[in-house]
């Protein structure tokens, strides 16, 4: 990321600063400014401006106005925008440090924070020449009784460890085949102090998880099935919260192959549920939170190459359970289904699964939230969706209604792997449920995990969207 955020005891007069202001305390700004200067920025706010950039002999001072009839997550979400629409004034001024002072009786250092860190984000490894691409602010200080050390801890861990999920998210497959997506899990685990064990093919042969081989099987690359655990010296947890990541690192779809228009074109983002399980177990070991957490995750390709599984086939997965393929491109829940069943080893409180797993999904609710379902209590729904507010990663719950089950009846086995032309999202859910015997929440990040176009703080690309999300919702767990 190339960004160093750190505390300031005191301002220095040739400090770049980002004055943080609401009405009511205005005029604290004449500490910074000229009597020319204030007046200036009183006519600014007039305008409706909210942000104000003011070049000083030998500092440029920036203040940004919080608009006091926004309350709550509305104004926190506001604020991360408001924090990565600064970035354009910094580039233009060409601004590398910034020191940040909140004068504000609403403290929104964090939120402001959290979206420039968030919006300085690039991904320019395959640049030849990366001079003219790359941001400029290289340093962020923050000069704020409100904001402590350990917030400004936890801003630094959920900010790298968002960046790390859409670097992931970002490489393609020319890079990141599974094998080299479970180095990159090790790595991580190394610099949080978290336990890994990466299962290669010969180990996943012996426990004959079918769901994952089946859809390798026209690879010529082999596949993974990681597993990262985080347990601290005495956990609040007696049984561990496992997440479980589908890693599929590219889909062609296999023999039912995409079109490559809008399609294929972006599938090395099909991994991005590993991303956040594996960067949220990161970013909870780095914070030492109290809890027992345990990340499952099954990586592979799917194409059509080789002796690919065809639709037709009939796969004995990990559980037993025959299925029916009639779409090589419902690959995900194949090996889903594998990891959910492993879970049942760990005697798990809960599980929560991450995938790209549906077009269905996307259609619903767009990149604009999550689409979610299972059978946990109703209070842990609550909290993981009240996290969705706060973090600005909202949810949608879709229902798990016996008669979805239905659909994914077989003429020749247990399953099938479609249930047909509608509720494509739900019956995804439905046949994921099958491998469960435990409280369990499916999260489909199909719409939100990938830009297509700029979305604010959360850029173009991987957006690593979800390790925000349970990062809190683990902290207030």
């Amino acid at each position: 990321m190339g960004l160093t955020l750190a505390g300031a005891s005191k301002v220095a007069k040739n400090d770049n600063l980002l004055i943080i202001t609401d009405s009511e305390n205005l005029q604290k700004c004449k500490d910074y400014l000229s009597d020319s200067e204030y007046t200036a920025l009183t006519n600014s706010k007039k305008k409706g401006a909210s942000q104000f950039a003011m070049p000083q002999a030998n500092r440029t001072v920036f203040v940004q106005s919080i608009n006091e009839t926004d309350a709550g997550n509305k104004q926190k979400e506001l604020m991360r925008k408001e924090g990565n629409d600064l970035l354009d004034l910094f580039k233009y001024s060409q601004i590398k440090e910034i020191t940040i002072v909140n004068l504000a009786k609403q403290n929104c250092s964090f939120e402001i924070l959290e979206g420039l860190v968030l919006g300085n984000y690039q991904f320019l490894k395959y640049f030849k020449n990366t001079q003219p691409k790359v941001n400029n602010l290289k340093k962020i200080k923050v000069h704020s009784s409100a904001l402590d050390k350990k917030q400004l801890n936890t801003l630094k861990i959920i900010t790298d460890a968002t960046c790390a999920a859409r670097t992931l998210v970002n490489e393609p497959l020319s890079y990141l085949t599974a094998e080299k997506l479970s180095e990159e899990f090790v790595a991580l685990s190394k610099d949080a102090g978290i336990k890994v064990e990466v299962y290669k093919k010969k180990k996943i042969t012996s426990l004959k998880m079918g769901g994952l081989l089946s859809v390798n099987k026209g690879s010529v690359d082999p596949p993974t099935f990681t597993i990262m655990e985080y347990k601290p010296a005495k956990p609040k947890n007696k049984k561990p919260i496992v997440l479980v990541g589908k890693g599929v690192v590219y889909d062609t779809g296999g023999l039912s192959l995409k079109p490559t228009s809008n399609s294929m074109d972006f599938m090395k983002s099909d991994m991005a549920g590993a991303a956040i399980a594996s960067c949220s177990i990161y970013a909870i070991a780095k914070a030492k939170l109290p809890y027992h957490v345990i990340s499952l995750i099954p990586a592979t390709d799917n194409r059509p190459g080789g002796n690919a599984y065809v639709p037709g086939d009939v796969v004995t997965t990990y559980s037993g359970t025959n299925v029916e393929v009639l779409n090589t491109d419902a690959e995900g829940r194949m090996i889903l289904a594998d990891a959910l069943h492993f879970a049942k080893k760990l005697k798990p409180e809960l599980v929560i699964d991450f995938a790209t797993l549906t077009g269905s999904a996307a259609r619903a609710v767009g990149s604009l939230g999550i689409v979610y379902m299972g059978n946990s209590d109703k209070e842990t729904k609550n909290k993981l969706e009240q996290s969705g507010y706060t973090v600005h990663e909202r949810l949608v719950e879709f229902p798990l209604w016996d008669e979805y089950g239905e659909m994914l009846k077989s003429d020749i086995a247990d399953l099938k792997n479609v249930g047909g032309p509608v509720a494509g999202a739900i019956t995804a859910g439905k046949f994921l449920q099958h491998f469960t015997d435990y409280p369990w929440l499916h999260l489909d990040v199909a719409g939100p995990s990938f830009m297509h176009t700029a979305d604010s703080y959360r850029g173009k690309n991987g957006t690593g969207i979800g390790v925000r999300l349970i990062f809190d919702f683990i902290s207030n767990y």
